[in-house]
C-alpha cells in the first residue's frame, strides 16, 4: 500500500469510528485488547469521572498524561488525539493558564472533540486537523508532546519524531 493510500485508509476508518459505525479496523485498542474503553487506559475510574465520558473511546492504550509532571501554564500537544481523552486530562494538569491541543487526521474526530470541549466548557483545549509528519505548529511551541499509539500508524516515523523535536521547547532544566 502506498503512503497516501494508507493515510487515506486510516483517515476513513477513524472517521467511521467517530461517526459511530462499527469498524473492523479498530474495534479494539491498538494494544489488541477487547476490554471496555476505560480498561484500556492507565487512568483510574475516579480520574475518568473528571473528564467528559464522550471523550473515552478506547482507541489507545495506557495513559501518557499520568506519566508526565505537567505544570500550571504549560502547553501540551497530543498526536492522534481522537475524541480527546488525553487532551482533557492534560488540560486539567496545565490549568486555565495552560493549553492542551489535540492533533488528529480525521475531520470527524476533530469536529466531535471540539463539540465535546465546547459542550463541557473547556476553554484551555483546542483540536486541530493535521498530519503528525507535518505538525502544523511553529518551532519550540510545546512543553510536552504526547501520543497514545498513533505513531505506530506513521509511514515515516523518523519524520514524525523530527517534527516532535522541532515543536518542543528546549528543556532548560538539565
Amino acid at each position: 500500500m502506498e503512503e497516501d493510500d494508507l493515510k487515506e485508509f486510516v483517515k476513513e476508518k477513524y472517521s467511521e469510528i467517530a461517526e459511530g459505525s462499527d469498524s473492523e479496523c479498530c474495534s479494539s485498542s491498538c494494544c489488541g485488547s477487547s476490554q471496555a474503553p476505560a480498561e484500556n487506559s492507565d487512568y483510574s475510574e475516579e480520574e475518568l469521572k473528571k473528564i467528559p465520558g464522550e471523550a473515552i473511546e478506547g482507541l489507545g492504550c495506557g495513559g501518557p498524561v499520568s506519566l508526565l509532571e505537567l505544570e500550571e501554564g504549560e502547553k501540551v500537544l497530543d498526536l492522534g488525539s481522537g475524541l480527546g481523552i488525553d487532551v482533557f486530562f492534560a488540560s486539567i494538569e496545565v490549568g486555565p493558564k495552560g493549553k492542551a491541543i489535540g492533533l488528529d487526521t480525521s475531520e470527524e474526530m476533530v469536529r466531535k472533540a471540539r463539540n465535546i470541549a465546547r459542550e463541557n466548557g473547556y476553554e484551555n483545549v483546542e483540536f486541530k486537523q493535521g498530519d503528525i509528519e507535518k505538525i502544523p505548529f511553529k518551532e519550540k511551541t510545546f512543553d510536552a508532546v504526547i501520543s497514545n499509539c498513533v505513531i505506530n500508524l506513521s509511514m515515516d516515523k523518523k519524520r514524525t519524531y523530527e517534527e516532535v523535536y522541532r515543536t518542543l521547547k528546549p528543556d532548560e532544566g538539565y
